[in-house]
């Protein structure tokens, strides 16, 4: 098939290409590089040649049509990006690993498994507010940190049957510390291999020792358990293959800390950047107050509540339209393929950016608004609104992060309002999620 369109490519330095403006910020140079060149393009970090997908065709044309060339960029021997952190869990193994392992989860997240974990969800809510109570009227915290401390009670809760609350001062920093280095190592082709002790290296170890401790902990107490839990953490001890072979530690770990990490951050992020919006909103907030008081008077919200929030739904989709938790989904090209006329190259990596998607002025009428009505028109919007990926890898745990947002978020809206401390715009921070750069200052009035 003839491919006549030739993809733009970002200029940059002879040497370096475009590793200058992706190390000042690389947020910043994913929207720009879409701005000044459009929907494909093509850029270069060092000695890494990569590809820039920002339109819903696109989109479609890779990871649906042609998702096994469009594939994930697992290297055992030399990992990268989330692979340092994460090994061969559920977000960045391929093929049979990834088959099996999908398959054996997949349950745990089915609509009605996930239901029966929502009076553990509405319990950390609880005692957090009741923490935040103790605080005081007028108290200050900061919003991200308080997210992220909720998220990963509730995912250790409702999927290992544990607490970490004790540990929280080591854990999150050491997270925080392990997806920054990831992004850094994907995004800067020039940064030294682990062996080489530097600063940043040995506090990567450090953080990735702390987290390694914790999971295998989580592992080494239920093995020695009277009782099962029946929680995801069961399932992985049980599974076995075909053979009858039983996972290994290693790849019980990988899977524990996929989730542990990956189901807390980008539903710490949506909490964070939805009472944000809200915050600079009331107009919005009025509206929700209004549907909350109207169906709750007050109470936590059980399953059929959830089904009858419907502009909570809006407001949610809308925070995740207008700054979504993962703003990018990462790719390697398998073989020489072609998309929409034009030609890319096996072995370049592809960059799918979420957050440009959900800006396209194409597809978005004033992108820049935050405006949860539009959700409320129903309208065909895929490809061009999916906060949590696309095709047979669509984040397995989307209906889990919908239900406990939507639980939190009435149950923190009926209660408080969060004053911000600043009134400039809070920055985007890219570090594999899209985050709100050093966190979100607020004071707690209760209502």
């Amino acid at each position: 098939m003839p491919h006549n369109k030739t993809i733009p490519q970002v200029k940059g330095d002879y040497l370096l290409g475009n590793l200058s403006q992706m190390i000042a910020n690389p947020f910043q140079a994913l929207c720009d590089w879409q701005r000044d060149y459009g929907d494909l393009v093509s850029f270069r970090l060092a000695t890494r040649q990569f590809y820039l997908f920002s339109h819903p065709k696109l989109i479609e044309q890779a990871l649906i049509k042609q998702g096994d060339v469009f594939i994930k960029n697992y290297h055992p021997k030399k990992p990268i990006g989330l692979a340092l952190v994460l090994g061969q869990g559920l977000v960045t193994s391929q093929g049979d690993v990834w088959q099996r392992q999908r398959r054996l989860m997949q349950p745990v997240f089915q609509r009605s498994n996930i239901t029966a974990l929502l009076p553990q969800i509405a319990i950390a809510g609880s005692n957090m507010l009741d923490r935040w109570r103790k605080l005081g009227d007028g108290a200050e915290i900061n919003l991200a940190e308080e997210m992220t401390r909720l998220t990963l009670e509730v995912i250790t809760q409702t999927m290992f049957s544990t607490s970490v609350l004790d540990r929280i001062e080591h854990i999150a920093p050491s997270l925080e510390t392990l997806l920054k280095y990831a992004s850094k190592t994907l995004l800067n082709p020039l940064t030294l291999p682990l062996y080489v002790p530097t600063p940043a290296n040995q506090k990567f170890k450090q953080a990735l020792g702390i987290i390694d401790d914790v999971t295998y902990g989580i592992i080494d107490q239920r093995r020695t358990a009277s009782s099962a839990q029946n929680d995801l953490l069961d399932m992985l001890l049980k599974a076995h293959d075909n053979t009858g072979e039983k996972m290994t530690d290693r790849q019980i770990r990988d899977e524990v800390i996929t989730i542990f990490s990956a189901g807390h951050e980008t539903t710490a992020n949506l909490l964070s950047w939805t009472l944000y919006l809200l915050a600079r909103h009331p107009d919005v907030l009025a509206k929700l107050h209004q549907e909350l008081d109207g169906l709750l008077q007050g109470r936590i919200p059980n399953a059929e509540d959830l089904q009858q929030f419907v502009y909570t739904r809006a407001v949610l989709n809308e925070s995740m339209r207008f700054r979504p938790p993962a703003g990018i989904l990462l790719r390697k090209v398998k073989k020489d393929t072609e998309v929409d006329g034009y030609f890319l190259k096996a072995g370049r990596l592809v960059i799918f950016s979420i957050f440009n998607l959900h800006h396209h002025p194409d597809f978005w009428r004033r992108p820049e608004q935050f405006d949860p009505e539009r959700f409320l028109i129903p309208e065909n919007r895929r490809f061009s609104f999916m906060p949590f990926g696309t095709g047979e890898r669509i984040c397995i745990g989307s209906h889990f992060a919908l239900l406990e947002s939507q639980l939190l978020l009435s149950m923190i809206v009926q209660h408080c309002d969060l004053q911000l401390l600043d009134t400039d715009e809070v920055e985007i921070e890219m570090a594999v999620t899209l985050r709100p750069k050093g966190g979100i200052p607020v004071r707690i009035t209760w209502r």
